[in-house]
């Protein structure tokens, strides 16, 4: 019996859609844009990240992490809008780590996310950091139905 090739229930956007996305759920911080074309396509604009480096032996704490990532979001973020050539207006949505991942860390980008939506009047939507993973490689392998496994330390599900 020859298989029924499913399609996506999902109407594609009449215009593009840029979304800005922020993740800081364990010692790297990351914002990206990226920009969901109306034939379906996904285009990454910018991807900036910055890492958080302990010392030789040292593991990262959850507090340490959350300032790394306080002291560093704002460079990141302008470095992001301008590698897109957009401004955070420009956006039509704002997108975080809401979990799994370390709690301080996350709650401090989750706290920016939530300020740019409210001073831009942008929607906010909240992204599984596993999902977030399988989403972003799907794109990356162009894999329209794959089936996973995500093992990830303390993510696996």
């Amino acid at each position: 019996m020859p298989r029924r090739r499913l399609t996506s229930p999902l109407v594609p956007p009449s215009k593009p859609i840029l979304a800005l996305g922020l993740e800081g759920s364990a010692n790297k911080l990351g914002i990206g844009i990226i920009e969901h074309t109306p034939n379906c396509e996904t285009v990454i604009r910018s991807n900036v990240r910055h890492t958080y480096i302990t010392p030789p032996g040292e593991g990262f704490l959850p507090r340490d992490t959350a300032q790394h990532h306080r002291e560093w979001i704002m460079k990141v973020l302008k470095d992001a809008c301008k590698v897109a050539g957009v401004g955070i207006g420009d956006v039509d949505c704002i997108c975080y780590t809401k979990g799994p991942g370390m709690g301080a860390p996350l709650q401090s980008v989750a706290l920016v996310a939530r300020t740019l939506s409210l001073l831009y009047n942008k929607p906010i939507i909240g992204v599984n950091h596993c999902v977030g993973h399988i989403e972003i490689a799907r794109v990356i392998t162009n894999a329209s139905n794959p089936v996973v496994l995500y093992v990830s330390g303390g993510n696996t599900q």
